[in-house]
């Protein structure tokens, strides 16, 4: 699904209509997924409804006249709770994650012990000794069940309260039983008890739900960095020629607002009075400051550089450019992996096979004379036996291992589903600026300054945090150049550094562009001299592109940049390239590549790449990306080295084949295992070793992955 072209369509239901957007945490499965949109649908003043299951939030476009608390009810009424989006801080979303961590921990804590103990017990234990240690599986086992449960048991009563069913009805009733059936064989000494069963069933699946948490929080900072570019508010005109501080929510098109040089706009506009330099790398991916004029666009977000300058307000708030990338950000994210669908269809058969299973072999023992003991005994072993933990550890066992592994070589993997993504990608989009190029000017060559030049280089460079005066440092500190003392040192932004040496004054000057080149200049009272600087292409680049190549994955550069600064980088990286490409430019590459049936991974690092780096089916930042553009992105690679980008779509591939290994591995365990439970030749102590080996089967094929980062 297109999420962008999803969200067209909805804006285009009518002319007047109006999109609202509800967080739903509950929505766990294909089911849920149909039921909000068809039951909304069905609405009167609505006109569509999407669910974005990765975020689980719901998108409705409707009438004005439906208000979104009105909307609220309704979902609430088709038995999911919902919260309207922008009501909810990112902490209390936060708060929820940790709610599930801190059950996830618990229920690490008591499997640890309760396995410990049950070792005794699987040893031949007998008499008071295996009661002793039942009893003490049951002190740390029952305070696990209602703390780690409670997701479950709150999920699956809201569900039956409402008439339907999910994936945790199954699990409430499997692992409720196994721990009533547990507690009456404690209490009457039985042989058998089966705490660390529903122990270890807990952890893993809210191990699941926690990713899951993790996932939906990523993407909502994401979005809130982007918007924190914008200033908290401006210095407005009033009538009477004075000025007053107005917060960006309280500010309206036609007002007047100051903007000094160092400040971030809080809205759109047009230069009103004055002249400065603009840093519109968040747009733009240009690193090189842009100068405005009076009658110039500005947009919020991007900063002044050199001289304050009066801006008249044309767009605020929701409707300024940076909210509109941020939108795309959010609305780009919504495709459905292979996998999610897979587990989609099988949510819908999952429940109500398992209960008939289970109810189909408790009727059958009970008719066939066993007594209710035994049938029941028989059920939950079907129950237990069924729990679908190995086909739930295929995917994520693969995927914890290759991150562990990437991570160690600098490789930070925010997603795991980003590693099937990945293996599945066959062309490739690269940023140029801050991507393919390290993002900061260093000096092509400094051997033509005399040995005074460089000292006063040196000692003017150390002096600034500019990227530039960073490369001139390191190259002259490289030579073993020591600085002159300086007197008066004073940086002015967009300008250069000044001082004294000796009592002649010495400058080293803001880059200056000039037809291909970029210099900055050195004087030295009335002599001169320039420095040569450009943006150094990564180490290992053309053989991380040769790499890629051999993996599947063709690529050429899609930037922002000048056409001159990309063409020159295309040739020495040896790809095709378009340049001047806005974020909305990028997002229609990657859409007509979609289109053609291409899964596109992108790599890029600007502010401007966010929208891009999202809609993409897989993408990738560097570690000196902007927040927003690290938020984006499912991949992070740390190094200066361009080769992390190959390596990671080389494990990812290795990941998929394995987790086709592993899923083959856990489907021919429930064709051996399910019919021996049915059959009652699988007690439930001997369904929970079952099932915890065929986890461990799998866990051990994904281990061969820690190899795989080489």
């Amino acid at each position: 699904m297109n999420a962008v072209t999803d969200l067209d369509a909805m804006k285009n239901d009518s002319p007047d209509a109006v999109i609202s957007r509800f967080v739903v945490p509950s929505i766990r499965c294909a089911g849920c997924i149909s039921k909000i949109e068809n039951g909304l649908s069905s609405g009167h003043d609505i006109l569509s409804a999407r669910v974005n299951f990765s975020t689980k939030q719901v998108v409705v476009s409707h009438l004005p006249a439906l208000r979104e608390d009105m909307i609220k009810t309704m979902i609430e009424k088709l038995g999911f709770d919902a919260q309207i989006l922008a009501d909810i801080p990112l902490t209390e979303e936060k708060g929820e994650t940790d709610k599930l961590i801190r059950a996830l921990a618990v229920a690490g804590f008591g499997m640890m012990n309760i396995m410990l103990l049950s070792v005794s017990i699987w040893s031949g234990a007998v008499g008071p000794t295996r009661d002793l240690f039942h009893w003490l599986s049951a002190l740390i086992a029952i305070p696990v069940f209602f703390y780690s449960g409670r997701p479950f048991f709150s999920s699956a009563f809201a569900a039956l309260r409402h008439g339907r069913t999910n994936m945790d009805v199954p699990i409430a009733i499997g692992i409720t039983l196994t721990m009533g059936l547990s507690i009456f064989e404690t209490m009457t000494s039985g042989a058998h008890a089966y705490f660390e069963s529903v122990v270890m069933l807990l952890f893993f699946l809210l191990a699941g739900r926690v990713l899951d948490g993790m996932m939906r929080d990523r993407a909502r900072e994401g979005i809130s960095a982007l918007l924190k570019q914008t200033a908290p508010g401006a210095m407005v005109l009033t009538e009477e020629g004075a000025t007053k501080w107005v917060t960006a929510k309280d500010l309206r098109p036609g007002m007047r607002m100051v903007v000094a040089a160092g400040d971030n706009l809080a809205a759109d506009g047009v230069i009103e009075q004055g002249t400065s330099n603009f840093d519109f790398s968040l747009m733009t991916g240009e690193s090189e400051p842009q100068p405005k004029l009076s009658g110039d666009l500005v947009l919020a977000g991007t900063l002044n550089l050199t001289a304050p300058v009066t801006v008249q307000i044309t767009a605020t708030g929701e409707d300024t450019s940076l909210s509109d990338i941020a939108r795309l950000m959010d609305e780009a994210g919504q495709q459905r992996s292979f996998y999610v669908r897979i587990a989609d269809k099988a949510a819908r058969i999952y429940a109500p096979a398992v209960h008939s299973l289970a109810l189909l072999a408790f009727a059958f023992w009970m008719l066939a004379g066993a007594g209710w003991h035994q049938s029941l005994l028989i059920s939950i072993a079907v129950l237990i036996i069924t729990c679908p933990c190995a086909l739930g550890l295929a995917v994520p066992a693969a995927q914890v291992v290759a991150s562990g592994a990437l991570l160690r070589k600098g490789v930070m993997i925010k997603d795991g589903n980003a590693l099937e993504r990945l293996a599945e990608a066959d062309c490739a989009l690269f940023d140029k600026t801050g991507t393919l190029t390290l993002g900061r000017p260093v000096p092509v060559d400094l051997d033509h300054l005399t040995l005074p030049q460089k000292q006063v280089a040196l000692a003017l460079a150390q002096t600034s945090k500019h990227p530039v005066s960073k490369g001139i440092r390191t190259a002259l500190l490289i030579q073993n150049i020591a600085p002159v003392d300086l007197d008066g040192l004073e940086e002015v932004p967009g300008v250069g550094i000044s001082g004294r040496w000796g009592g002649i004054p010495v400058i080293l000057g803001k880059p200056v562009k000039s037809g291909n080149s970029l210099s900055c200049q050195l004087k030295i009272g009335d002599e001169h001299v320039d420095i040569q600087l450009e943006d150094e292409i990564r180490p290992d680049a053309l053989e991380a592109i040769e790499r890629l190549k051999a993996l599947g994955l063709p690529g050429r550069i899609i930037s922002g940049d000048s056409a001159a600064s990309v063409d020159k980088t295309s040739r020495i990286v040896g790809l095709t390239a378009q340049s001047e490409a806005s974020p909305q430019d990028k997002l229609q590459v990657i859409g007509e590549l979609r289109s053609s049936g291409h899964n596109v991974l992108m790599v890029g690092d600007g502010l401007n790449d966010g929208p891009a780096l999202a809609a993409a089916h897989v993408s990738i930042a560097p570690g000196s990306a902007s927040d927003v553009g690290q938020q984006a992105a499912d991949v992070v690679f740390t190094s200066d080295s361009f080769l992390p980008v190959a390596l990671a779509v080389q494990v990812a591939q290795r990941t998929m084949h394995i987790v086709r290994q592993n899923f083959g591995l856990a489907i021919c365990y429930n064709i051996i295992a399910v019919p021996l439970a049915l059959t009652g030749m699988v007690t439930p102590l001997i369904a929970a070793i079952a099932m915890s080996l065929s986890s461990l089967i799998v866990v051990g094929n994904a281990l061969r992955l820690n190899g795989a980062a080489k």
